[in-house]
């Protein structure tokens, strides 16, 4: 292929290119039979602790991937890794079949596609729960003080929180607090939205309220990649079930088949503890 083709093809696809031949704007669908992401041999050290040893993982559009495992195991920094927030040490991060771990791709344009919540909400105290989710809209997606309106407040619908508008974070519970979140990931209409362990610092209480909401994500067949702790999510939502510990995935598959027979001795270790 020369390289007009290869630049018309690019286009095709949405992407487009900028400086030094980069692509840049992960728009667009992936072609047929391509992941949405794909991790091909991560490694990650912090000083001399290898956190993350040669991780593959495949996540197709539709996917609600469930990864669990110990404290420790590499299950957060994993999912920082997808959209780049942890840049790996080595190995391959791929977008709709694009490499977006190369340095010269626009790491703000992939993050718009790639939302993530965070277990500690993040949002900002002085803003009220529309000003928290119009913010990006206007700043990234560059969007008009009315659409942004628009979109946060079929966010905050969408969560259950169309009473909660003008209220501020200080006078949410920790529950109402991380459904906004949600909505702010949701309004930026992403391809794929990462979770990483959402419900950790909820009362136990609060922690329904929010794992319904992904309850009705996984419904609408949103594409998900979900760090947890709560084995009947998994058992219940997720289409696949990631099992890591010490950086390693040590099995994968069908969430009921690996949480009913698990077939290696640490995960029925594991299982027995938190079960």
């Amino acid at each position: 292929m020369n390289d007009a083709d290869d630049t018309g093809s690019a286009r095709a696809n949405g992407w487009r290119r900028g400086r030094r031949g980069a692509e840049r704007w992960p728009g667009g669908t992936a072609p047929d039979g391509v992941p949405l992401i794909e991790l091909q041999a991560i490694h990650k050290w912090f000083g001399p602790l290898h956190v993350l040893q040669g991780i593959d993982l495949v996540c197709e559009r539709g996917d609600v991937v469930a990864i669990i495992g110990p404290s420790g195991s590499g299950k957060s920094t994993l999912l920082r890794c997808m959209n780049l927030l942890e840049l790996p040490a080595s190995g391959t991060v791929l977008f709709k079949g694009r490499e977006i771990s190369d340095v010269r791709v626009n790491l703000n344009h992939v993050r718009a596609h790639i939302g993530i919540v965070f277990q500690a909400y993040n949002l900002f105290p002085h803003r009220t729960a529309l000003d928290n989710i119009t913010l990006a809209l206007r700043q990234v997606l560059k969007l008009s003080a009315a659409e942004a309106r628009e979109r946060a407040l079929t966010g905050l619908r969408h969560v259950g929180l169309s009473d909660k508008v003008d209220a501020y974070p200080g006078r949410m519970s920790g529950g109402q607090q991380q459904r906004v979140a949600i909505a702010r990931a949701l309004a930026m209409q992403p391809d794929v939205i990462l979770f990483d362990e959402v419900t950790s610092a909820l009362d136990p209480e609060l922690v329904g309220e929010v794992l319904e909401v992904m309850r009705a994500l996984a419904r609408e067949n949103r594409t998900m990649v979900v760090v947890t702790h709560e084995m009947s999510f998994a058992r219940e939502v997720a289409s696949r079930l990631v099992f890591m510990d010490e950086g390693a995935v040590i099995e994968e598959g069908d969430p009921r088949t690996l949480l009913s027979n698990p077939k290696s001795e640490r995960l029925k270790r594991f299982l027995a503890d938190v079960l």
